[in-house]
């Protein structure tokens, strides 16, 4: 399951989260090596947007507490469909 998450970081000084923005990229990459994290890109400003490959929305949730244990967060969720699945239903007969 396809999911895009877009975080906005709680209102700090960006130099009093130094320490906690180095430590959130430590804890992501083993989760991009194993594909969890099919990409990671920081946001201009401040923030990050990911692409989570998870098996379940209770993975999902772990993760988001996760990252925001790390850097406090709200976070927008946006499910996906990956293009060879919309392709396909889209090839197929109606019913």
């Amino acid at each position: 399951m396809l999911f895009l998450a877009i975080s906005t970081p709680a209102a700090t000084e960006p130099s009093a989260v130094r320490d906690r923005r180095q430590r959130y990229w430590q804890w992501v990459a083993p989760l991009r090596e194993d594909g969890t994290v099919r990409s990671i890109h920081a946001r201009v400003g401040r923030g990050a947007v990911a692409l989570f490959d998870v098996d379940s929305l209770e993975r999902l949730h772990a993760l988001l507490n996760q990252w925001a244990d790390i850097v406090p967060a709200t976070f927008e969720i946006l499910p996906l469909i990956d293009a060879d699945a919309i392709q396909s239903f889209l090839a197929a007969e109606p019913t």
